[in-house]
């Protein structure tokens, strides 16, 4: 499928290239872009189940919003099996890690409420069972449409393929909490395409995902990210001198960094309701850095747009690395180009001494972030480690031109609203 972006008023554009170069100046444990440790005695939200991408309720403008006072959180969630034979261990023992690694193939979206944006009340789910279309709700995004209590999901419809979609509810509130009603008709909008984004007959490690729509406040259009990879067989894809970048000599050798495709995908609504979608060519590939660019998501500060995705350690390409953790880069309009904030693109990564503590995370506007703790080590050697599956402290990060810094922390789960709308 070829795509014309002038037919809907969009500028033709290249993607912007996360090179080589640029991940070569990645830095672990530098204090101004590492999240603080997170103390092995956490709490946790709720015992029966694991919880980890967090989508609070927001706006097309990206403000977290809290109707009648209550804030809402959406969470990927999956029951706990601490019963079932197949998570126990040979001495009759409940197998918490096991459990948790199995949790996306039961994934489910769930809401919290809270009136103190903490503390968070567990609500249930979003979608009765039977009404997604696929075995899996994977993440996305929930926007509040008006003062009727309104709620677009967009989400993930994955197995069989990965379908982004979208279902429409309503947010209903009482002195007491918060219920969702409705979501009761899933609508698909795009899968991937095969020439711009890799499909899962071109690679069967493909990624495509993660909607997060946004209306640009510069041409007030609807607009919406995602995660893909670029199109095209699984091993084909040249990794020549754009992506390399200016490395120093002895680091030309890309390896088989031409397996590592990750790009930040974006389309344009063809109608205000967003029920219809153009792909267009991504804002950004990684060719050679890394696999995954999850999450993707805009801040908009002082005329730039700030845009943040997470990665693993393990999806960089050979001969580069980072942390788990969260990745960003700034332009002047939405098109671009984009450069890696802090030079090299990382924002917030986790300390090499607990390197898998936190992920997920989510930049939101007032200049927090959010993220669930996935595992803490117990002990010196690293070899006992407690699992998560709960939110982690919430970090304060200032942003400042092409920089970012972290300033401070928070209590766990803290995602306060941006604004409060009552409802009619």
């Amino acid at each position: 499928m070829k795509t014309n972006p002038e037919k809907f008023g969009v500028t033709p554009h290249q993607p912007s290239l996360w090179t080589r170069a640029d991940a070569l100046k990645v830095r672990a444990d530098d204090p101004t872009t590492t999240q603080p440790l997170v103390s092995a005695d956490f709490p946790v939200l709720n015992n029966d189940v694991f919880i980890w991408d967090t989508m609070p309720l927001r706006d097309l403008d990206g403000n977290v919003t809290s109707v009648d006072g209550w804030s809402v959180i959406f969470t990927l969630t999956a029951d706990r099996h601490p019963n079932d034979p197949q998570y126990l261990d040979e001495d009759g023992n409940y197998d918490i890690l096991r459990d948790w690694n199995d949790r996306h193939g039961r994934a489910k979206m769930y809401y919290w409420f809270s009136r103190t944006g903490k503390n968070w009340e567990f609500g249930g789910r979003v979608m009765a069972e039977g009404v997604s279309p696929t075995a899996r709700e994977w993440a996305g995004t929930p926007i509040l449409l008006n003062d009727r209590g309104e709620v677009d999901l967009y989400y993930t419809a994955v197995t069989p393929g990965a379908t982004i979609v979208k279902v429409r509810g309503r947010v209903v509130t009482t002195e007491h909490g918060v219920s969702m009603v409705g979501f009761e008709k899933v609508k698909p909008l795009f899968e991937a395409d095969g020439n711009m984004y890799q499909t899962e007959a071109q690679n069967a490690f493909w990624g495509f995902r993660d909607p997060w729509p946004f209306r640009d406040p510069k041409d007030g259009k609807l607009y919406m990210l995602f995660e893909g990879n670029v199109a095209g067989e699984r091993g084909s894809h040249k990794v020549g001198e754009a992506e390399i970048g200016d490395v120093p000599p002895g680091y030309e050798d890309v390896g088989n960094s031409r397996f590592q495709t990750a790009c930040v995908g974006i389309a344009v609504a063809r109608d205000a309701d967003g029920d219809d979608w153009e792909m267009l060519p991504p804002l950004l590939t990684a060719v050679g850095v890394n696999d995954q660019t999850e999450r993707p998501h805009f801040v908009f500060q002082d005329g730039k747009y700030y845009l943040f995705t997470i990665s693993h350690t393990f999806t960089y390409a050979d001969g580069v690395t980072g942390p788990d953790g969260v990745y960003g880069f700034v332009a002047d309009s939405l098109f671009g180009p984009y450069v890696p904030l802090n030079g090299s693109g990382l924002v917030l990564g986790n300390p090499s001494s607990q390197p898998f503590q936190t992920y997920s995370h989510y930049v939101m506007p007032n200049g927090l972030v959010t993220s669930f703790i996935d595992s803490v080590p117990t002990d010196e050697t690293g070899t006992q480690i407690r699992v998560g599956g709960t939110e982690a402290p919430t970090v304060g990060m200032k942003i400042k031109g092409q920089q970012t810094f972290v300033v401070a922390e928070y209590d766990y789960g803290y995602i306060p609203p941006m604004l409060d709308v009552t409802l009619k």
